[in-house]
């Protein structure tokens, strides 16, 4: 079957588990749903059987490398919060304003570096692929510090802030110059006092394909648009043969990554939450692990006592 196929008529079947029960039976069922286990004992049990393992991350697993999320309270560049910004309309409007955010945030990105989360996937992954085992990591983050921390099997389902997409060809490309082009160096400064710098559409990142000199915008999903459909068909492949899905650092309310591992764990397969706390999703999964990400993962992630390492 379909992973995405019959998604959305699932998870409002599911959504109902707790708040309406036709049958002592479905009562139950949504009782022993409400109740995760935090028994790391047994998850790592789950952990060492597991031949195809998912993990889908989201911005928590980067905020303890000290990359701002721009989301809730205090989630402000400037006067703007990134919804306000990371939209075609706000583009279209003022291109030098959104590069701006985008410059800042990429200039803010070179500072940083993977902590013990991003690491023990990314060794976990190496581990395993020589037991024959595969693990994939399914992100919603644009930082590639999953990339830096060495994870090889990345499907980045919002893109990157090191991408570039021309607005006339349409060509892609990897992009880490800093500043990404002369006009904004110094620029971007988050302050709510500073001005915008204005700067011409001429000025600002253009392709450098031959010909075209058309302008650039940063290569990720903003509010509004669809997801890459090529990105998702991988997703589905991976979420379709996993026995074993992991959800980090994320509040499992932004779709469609929402919808992944409550769809995962509807047809058996065990899912894992580390997260710093529950979210609208927890109740419909085998394992939560409460606490930053940096701390329970690696001890997760581990090597177990059963694995033979060639």
């Amino acid at each position: 079957m379909c992973f995405f196929q019959f998604t959305a008529r699932r998870l409002v079947s599911q959504a109902h588990c707790g708040l309406k029960a036709s049958s002592s039976k479905k009562q139950k069922f949504c009782l022993e749903m409400a109740r995760p286990s935090s028994n790391m004992a047994d998850f790592r049990e789950v952990f060492a059987k597991a031949k195809h393992i998912a993990i889908i991350t989201g911005a928590g697993v980067s905020a303890e490398s000290g990359v701002p999320t721009f989301r809730g309270a205090g989630g402000f560049w400037r006067k703007w919060q990134a919804q306000d910004l990371a939209t075609p309309g706000a583009f279209a409007r003022n291109p030098s304003r959104v590069w701006e955010f985008y410059h800042y945030r990429r200039e803010v990105m070179l500072s940083k570096h993977p902590n013990p989360a991003h690491i023990a996937i990314a060794e976990c992954e190496k581990r395993l692929s020589k037991q024959g085992r595969s693990v994939v990591v399914i992100t919603q983050n644009i930082d590639e510090l999953h990339r830096k921390a060495g994870t090889r099997h990345l499907l980045e389902i919002h893109g990157s802030l090191f991408k570039t997409r021309c607005t006339s060809c349409g060509n892609v490309a990897e992009n880490y110059k800093s500043p990404i082009c002369p006009a904004l160096a110094g620029k971007g400064a988050p302050d709510p006092d500073t001005e915008d710098a204005a700067i011409p559409v001429e000025d600002l990142p253009q392709c450098e394909e031959d010909g075209c000199n058309g302008l650039l915008r940063p290569h990720v999903v903003w509010f509004g648009e669809a997801l890459d459909p090529g990105v998702l068909t991988a997703v589905e492949k991976e979420l379709d043969i996993c026995d074993l899905c992991l959800v980090v650092g994320t509040s499992s309310v932004v779709y469609p990554a929402a919808m992944f591992a409550p769809q995962v764990s509807a047809r058996g397969v065990p899912v894992a939450e580390f997260n710093m706390e529950q979210t609208p999703a927890t109740n419909r999964f085998r394992f939560h692990f409460p606490g930053p990400c940096g701390t329970t993962l690696p001890l997760a992630l581990a090597r177990h006592e059963t694995e033979i390492i060639s």
